[in-house]
C-alpha cells in the first residue's frame, strides 16, 4: 500500500489516495522480519547447493552449469533450467511430496517447503516479489501480524498442493507471498471506509493479483500452491489487519469531533472478521483431516490438475 507521511503533532495520512484526512495512523514499525525471512532464504539456498554437490555425481543430461563454481555449481540447464539443485535433493531438503507426507506422516514438510527453491532465478523472483510488498506491510502492520500471514499463509498453500498435487514435488515461498497480496486485498476491503480512492486502489490490487496468478499457469509452476495461499492470505487479512473506524482515534485523545464514536470497529467490520475467521479454521481443519485420511483431492475434483503444471519436460513444480 502506499507510503504513510507523518505530520508534526504525528498523525498522518497516505499518500495516493490513502486514509482519509483526519484519521490517525498508528505505530510505523522498522521492518526486521522481512529482511531476515530472505536472509534465511539465501541461507537455506546455499546449503542446498552444498547439499546437492554436482561435481561429486554423473549427470545424463550433461555438464553441471556454472562449474567454476565447484561444490556449488547448478545441475545442467537440461535438468533444471532454473540454476539450482536436482530434485532428489530437494526432496532430501524438505521438498513438499504427497506420499511422504500421507504415508511416511512427515506433515513437517509442510513448512519446510515453503524455505527451499527450486534455482537461483526462482530464488530472485520470489525475493524480490518478498521486498517489494512485505517490506511496507511489516512497515504498516507490524512482524508479528505479518510473520502470521506469511507463515500461515505458506502452509496453507502447501497443504492444498498436497491435496491435489498428483506427481513430483513442490517448494517455493510463492504460497507466502500470495498471502501478503491476499491481505492487502482484504485489508483494503474491511477498512473500506477510512481509504479515499479506494476503488481505484482496489482495481490496482486486483490487476496485480490476476497477473500474479496468471503465471501460475507457466511450465513447472505449482499453481494450487498460490491459490491456496492467496485464500489463506485473504482471510488472515480480514482477522488480523481491521483497523479502528474513523474517528476513534480523535476520540481516544479527547479531540473534537463531530460524530460520538461508541465503538472501535464498524458493524460491518465484525461481521467481515467473524465469517473469515470461521472459514479460515474450518479450511485448515478440513484440509488437515482430509490430507492425513488420504484422500486424494483430486478424486474430488477430477479437472483441477489442468491448471497446474502444464506439461513439459515436467521436473519439479516451484510455487
Amino acid at each position: 500500500m502506499a507510503d504513510v507521511e507523518a505530520s508534526r503533532g504525528g498523525a498522518g495520512k497516505r499518500r495516493g489516495g490513502g486514509v482519509a484526512h483526519g484519521y490517525e495512523e498508528q505505530r510505523v514499525w522498522t521492518p526486521w522480519l522481512v529482511p531476515l525471512i530472505l536472509a534465511a532464504c539465501v541461507a537455506v539456498f546455499v546449503v542446498e547447493m552444498y547439499v546437492n554437490n554436482c561435481p561429486a555425481h554423473s549427470q545424463p543430461y550433461g555438464s553441471c552449469s556454472a562449474r567454476f563454481l565447484h561444490r556449488f555449481s547448478f545441475q545442467p540447464v537440461r535438468q533444471n533450467p532454473l540454476l539450482g539443485p536436482s530434485a532428489s535433493s530437494l526432496e532430501k531438503m524438505g521438498a513438499l511430496r504427497r506420499s511422504k507426507v500421507v504415508h511416511q506422516h512427515q506433515a513437517w514438510r509442510l513448512v519446510t517447503c515453503i524455505w527451499l527453491h527450486a534455482g537461483l532465478i526462482h530464488l530472485l523472483t520470489n525475493m524480490l516479489c518478498l521486498l517489494f510488498v512485505g517490506i511496507r506491510l511489516e512497515q504498516q502492520f507490524g512482524f508479528a501480524r505479518i510473520g502470521t500471514i506469511y507463515l500461515l499463509s505458506g502452509i496453507g498453500g502447501a497443504l492444498l498442493s498436497a491435496l491435489l498435487l498428483r506427481n513430483g514435488i513442490s517448494v517455493g515461498a510463492s504460497g507466502s507471498l500470495f498471502g501478503l497480496l491476499g491481505s492487502m486485498v482484504s485489508e483494503l476491503i474491511i477498512n473500506w471506509t477510512i481509504y479515499s480512492n479506494r476503488a481505484a486502489a482496489l482495481l490496482i490490487l486486483i490487476i496485480i493479483v490476476a497477473i500474479n496468478l496468471g503465471i501460475g499457469f507457466f511450465p513447472h509452476v505449482d499453481y494450487f500452491a498460490h491459490i491456496g495461499g492467496f485464500l489463506s492470505g485473504f482471510l488472515l487479512g480480514f482477522v488480523l489487519l481491521i483497523r479502528p473506524q474513523f474517528g476513534w482515534m480523535e476520540r481516544e485523545d479527547h479531540l473534537p469531533f463531530p460524530a460520538q464514536i461508541s465503538s472501535k470497529y464498524k458493524a460491518y467490520q465484525y461481521v467481515l472478521w467473524l465469517i473469515a475467521l470461521l472459514l479460515l479454521v474450518a479450511g485448515f481443519v478440513v484440509g488437515l483431516v482430509m490430507l492425513f485420511t488420504g484422500v486424494d483431492g483430486n478424486d474430488r475434483c477430477h479437472w483441477c490438475h489442468y491448471l497446474n503444471c502444464v506439461p513439459t519436460s515436467r521436473w519439479v513444480c516451484e510455487d
